[in-house]
């Protein structure tokens, strides 16, 4: 569903537009703009999007108390939306976990995986799907000559789908589990989809990838506008994937890219010059936090392999702090696993909100700002490098890496292999552990593409 915009799209915008609202109109009671928003935002006697009117409500009732930072509540709980709403001035109620959110009234209780015959099935005479079929549970209707499946025998391998000729068998799997390469996605006793946070590292690949939009996270616009509106210094430090987020007119002169990816790539080219191989036996970046938090998860043998150098994030943050000591910082970027990163206590002092490309665009849109008109600033010429800002796309972050070392030390080789998506990050680091890719350095990002393909985007 990448790159396509849905109605999804349209009702998180305008989720994010009217949580701004709130948080600058202050003469407005927020308690009860709250309660009046779902009728604003669908309005009428009539469901657009799932000819239920309450339920539409119900669910972006749910989704505006997440873009407030507040909890999800279950179906089962009565109490107002607004219920709570002044602990949205408290900066600690966003960083109540669950950061990623099944809002389960929303989900479709999607089959976790299925093999099913479509009626595209001609009953051919050669029914190669029973004949590659390692548990027989594929059979012939003697009425219509159509390939049954027996789902009790049924392993899912897919390979009865892979042989047909008329591409009649498919394999069907739950959008949000499939896009997920932490395997955190199950279905609960009513079927629905549930996270185990245990495994889960907010990449925030469910998300967007639920076709329902029954999978949201916790957002701080009303936090960062509430910091800015009560005179603090609040600084916005960009991430490079920006370009391109806001329409083919907003240029690097309309918005300042940050230098933390350069100071990142410095840092991380200094430690495998040192480390790897004598100390390591190969280096990973550490950029992207799902990446980085998976390998942890899952390979905690080999954590100290996972470059300790901070984050291009953390970097800016601290640059801006060590300027000026009582500043505020928000990140913007097109990530949801920096939320994640944000909410550890070592990097909350640092980075204080983290919004995403899309929050910030209901930000915009509330203060009715027209960025591609905005005038050229002519101080606005990035000092970032051309390596940081490629930090943004797969592959970047290691070649700024290689671009550095080969800069001091011309004469040094260095061997690179990369990974898109985290379920061939995982397959990467599996092979690394078991010696495949000795004095290597090794990027991985958890979002097929890079940044520019993040989940807030």
């Amino acid at each position: 569903m990448r790159g396509v915009e849905t109605r999804i799209q349209e009702i998180r915008h305008k989720i994010f537009t009217e949580v701004a609202r709130m948080a600058y109109h202050t003469e407005w009671p927020v308690k009860d703009r709250m309660e009046a928003l779902p009728y604003k935002i669908i309005p009428g006697e009539k469901g657009n999007f799932r000819n239920d009117v309450f339920l539409e409500r119900a669910i972006v009732g749910e989704r505006l108390r997440l873009a407030m930072g507040l909890p999800y509540r279950s179906a089962a709980e009565h109490s107002p939306i607004s219920d709570g709403i002044e602990a949205a001035d408290k900066d600690e109620t966003y960083y109540t976990p669950p950061l990623i959110n099944v809002i389960k009234f929303a989900c479709n209780a999607c089959p976790e995986k299925r093999v099913h015959v479509t009626d595209g099935c001609q009953g051919c005479l050669a029914h190669p799907c029973m004949e590659v079929c390692p548990k027989d549970a594929i059979s012939l209707d003697r009425t219509t000559g159509k390939s049954v499946i027996d789902q009790e025998k049924c392993i899912k391998c897919g390979r009865c789908a892979s042989v047909c000729s008329y591409n009649a068998i498919i394999v069907q799997e739950r959008p949000c589990a499939k896009a997920c390469g932490m395997d955190a996605i199950s279905s609960d006793e009513n079927g629905k989809a549930n996270i185990d946070y245990d495994k889960c590292v907010s990449c925030g690949q469910c998300l967007v990838n639920c076709p329902f939009g029954a999978i949201a996270d916790k957002s701080q616009i009303f936090q960062t506008i509430r910091a800015i509106q009560s005179g603090e210094k609040v600084y916005a430090a960009v991430a490079p994937a920006f370009v391109g987020q806001f329409g083919p007119k907003v240029t690097p002169g309309k918005l300042r890219a940050a230098i933390g990816a350069d100071l990142c790539a410095k840092q991380e080219a200094e430690d495998f010059l040192k480390e790897v191989p004598d100390e390591l036996p190969f280096m990973a970046t550490s950029c992207c936090p799902a990446w980085s938090v998976m390998a942890k998860k899952l390979f905690p043998e080999h954590a100290k392999c996972i470059s300790m150098a901070l984050t291009p994030m953390t970097l800016t943050a601290r640059l801006i702090k060590q300027h000026n000591p009582d500043a505020r910082v928000v990140f913007i970027g097109p990530c949801a696993a920096k939320k994640l990163e944000a909410m550890r206590r070592s990097v909350r002092s640092e980075v204080d909100f983290v919004l995403t490309f899309e929050e910030m665009t209901g930000i915009f849109s509330a203060k009715h700002v027209d960025l591609e008109n905005i005038e050229e600033d002519p101080a606005g010429v990035s000092d970032a490098s051309t390596d940081g800002r490629n930090f943004a796309v797969a592959g970047g972050v290691a070649q700024a890496v290689v671009n550095v070392i080969k800069r001091d030390h011309p004469d040094q080789e260095v061997k690179v292999a990369n990974a898109e998506g985290l379920k061939e990050c995982r397959q990467l680091l599996k092979l690394a552990t078991l010696g495949k890719y000795p004095g290597y350095l090794l990027e991985g990002m958890a979002c097929p593409g890079g940044c520019v393909a993040g989940a807030g985007t």
